[in-house]
């Protein structure tokens, strides 16, 4: 066997020494993530990066232990935190440099990952660590996949030296990758305090957040959470003695809904909020509304920025990854209905017909069913083609579009996914009654089977599939994350607000030292 600090190509039925080695999903997936469902794919080649002694990014014999009852400690000696495994740390900072250096990733540095490479080349990483190359094409594409955080970068050089977020203690609800840790230990690098937790049970990088732990960062998730430990990862956030939160970043409304409800002096002392999803905004409305919302909110979902590359242009691939990550399925020719068609439903319907696939839409708004039209679906009621369709798929951020009622009535084997709101969408609740078996044949994969034998495949048990199956592009997080990091300057200064609802237009008369209006942060980014 080659020694330590060569790559392998490794294969998916070596099963003895798939083991072995720290993999890497190959070609399909060009960003870092160690998920479960990519390695229980059956037909894909692995590419695993050793640079080190052998090792694993994941530790199965401590799997029944629920990380609530572990006993964990960095090397800092500090127990601020919640992880699966605080040992992963460093497989999780290889990560996080990765993403966050090869930024800079231009000119000499650029050179060595052009697709002409000789056998044993040595590759010098951003981290000093060397890898002799055998597998150079592959190495390339992952590597130069992770130029794409430049624009957080980029505004981390220009701010740090003012620590414009000097005092700020954000209390955070996100997903936890590597390209989101960025975003914290930018935050840190800002000057704020920062606690976090995960918004998606089943997209936490177990090893990024042991990372985030070992550098002090008080984290609380790890990949498969139950309910209970989703909402005491975010009590444990913000519940703590001597540390009171004044800025909320949120990602679905849950952190906000939290300490709304169960911390309401809390809530009445935060500085600002800034939320990043339809769901989560659509909440704040609600709030703003009843005349509840005492707080100052950024709406960064209605950043061009965001709304073009996280809504549209990054379902448009995440979402064939996820299908194709946990299914193995064709899609040409299949019947497919898209629940929605707003920018996620846009950008799913444009993959799904590239591939050949008939699509359908379901939408009640009217200009939204117009512009389908005018793209060339077919709008219908769901209960039109309930029973003829192949895979079902909501974008929608609403409650219930898919009811016990649809389930019963779809064909043997059609696929239910969610790309919408975090857990709502599919009524999944419905379907744990006794008549009902579930069997679990992959990660994420779950056949709902009837009495009479039908199966429904039910993926990440109605989450979000892109998150929870795959990965999304970094590209993507680092444009989301820097319209982030815009809206929580100017927020904390508490120089001038955006208000929920405040036309557009206008948001360009607000000025301030930090602050640039949307218009202006587009332009930016």
């Amino acid at each position: 066997m080659p020694a330590a600090g060569r790559l392998q190509i490794q294969f998916a039925d070596d099963m003895q020494e798939f083991t072995k080695f720290p993999t890497k999903t190959g070609r399909r997936s060009l960003s870092r993530s160690i998920s479960q469902s990519s390695t229980d794919s059956y037909s894909s080649g692995l590419l695993p990066i050793q640079t080190g002694p052998a090792a694993s990014y994941t530790d199965s014999s401590d799997d029944e232990v629920s990380p609530r009852e572990k006993q964990q400690t960095n090397s800092k000696g500090s127990s601020n935190f919640c992880v699966k495994n605080i040992k992963q740390a460093e497989f999780g900072r290889r990560e996080i440099e990765i993403a966050e250096q090869a930024a800079s990733c231009h000119g000499n540095r650029l050179k060595v990952f052009l697709p002409h490479f000789t056998i044993s080349q040595q590759i010098q990483t951003s981290s000093g660590a060397e890898i002799d190359d055998t597998a150079s094409a592959d190495l390339a594409q992952i590597l130069c996949s992770f130029t794409d955080m430049s624009a957080l970068i980029s505004l981390r050089k220009r701010a740090q030296g003012e620590k414009p977020l000097a005092g700020a203690k954000i209390v955070g609800c996100t997903h936890i990758t590597a390209q989101t840790a960025v975003l914290i230990e930018t935050l840190c690098a800002l000057g704020a305090q920062c606690r976090w937790s995960a918004c998606n049970i089943y997209s936490t990088q177990n090893e990024v957040a042991a990372a985030l732990a070992e550098a002090g960062v008080a984290v609380f998730a790890w990949k498969g959470e139950s309910e209970d430990d989703f909402w005491w990862c975010i009590d444990r956030c913000v519940n703590m003695d001597g540390w009171q939160a004044n800025m909320i970043l949120d990602d679905g409304g849950d952190l906000t809904h939290w300490v709304y409800k169960k911390y309401p002096n809390v809530f009445k002392k935060i500085r600002g909020i800034v939320e990043e999803s339809v769901t989560g905004v659509h909440r704040l409305y609600q709030l703003s509304k009843a005349g509840k919302l005492c707080v100052p909110a950024m709406n960064v979902n209605d950043s061009v920025t965001k709304q073009k590359f996280d809504n549209l242009y990054c379902c448009r691939e995440s979402i064939l990854d996820g299908l194709k990550r946990t299914t193995d399925v064709m899609f040409g020719g299949k019947q497919v209905v898209v629940c929605g068609y707003g920018e996620v439903g846009k950008g799913c319907c444009a993959a799904l017909k590239a591939l050949g696939a008939i699509v359908y839409i379901t939408e009640i708004d009217p200009i939204c069913a117009l512009q389908a039209c005018m793209d060339g679906f077919r709008v219908v009621k769901l209960n039109e083609v309930i029973r003829q369709v192949d895979v079902v798929i909501t974008c929608t951020g609403n409650k219930n579009v898919v009811t016990r009622e649809h389930l019963d009535r779809m064909k043997n084997s059609c696929i239910v996914c969610n790309m919408g709101h975090s857990n709502t969408e599919i009524d999944v609740t419905s379907l744990r009654t006794p008549e009902l078996t579930w069997e679990r044949v992959r990660s994420q994969v779950d056949h709902v089977i009837w009495p009479d034998g039908k199966r429904v495949v039910l993926l990440a048990e109605g989450r979000l599939l892109n998150l929870s199956c795959s990965t999304v592009p970094t590209f993507v997080l680092s444009i989301t994350a820097t319209t982030q990091v815009c809206g929580k300057m100017p927020a904390y200064t508490a120089l001038r607000f955006v208000e929920l609802g405040i036309d557009r237009s206008s948001s360009a008369d607000i000025n301030g030292p930090y602050y640039q209006g949307p218009v202006h942060v587009n332009d930016t980014l």
